[in-house]
């Protein structure tokens, strides 16, 4: 199975709630931290969310 390597690039500041609770969801705190999770379509569906504040490659 595949994998994902999601980064955190922008801050999430001045966020709505459903984008800062699924940042946190996805295991990532600070700018520049990053998380390998299995490509499924529920982690898909949580990166669609907040695409425009990570930067997602397959590992």
């Amino acid at each position: 199975m595949a994998e994902l390597k999601i980064t955190l690039k922008r801050s999430i500041i001045g966020r709505p709630l459903n984008q800062k609770e699924t940042v946190k969801a996805l295991g990532l705190k600070k700018i520049n931290s990053s998380v390998v999770k299995t490509d499924s379509d529920v982690i898909k569906g949580m990166v669609r969310t907040v695409a425009h504040l990570v930067d997602v490659e397959e590992v």
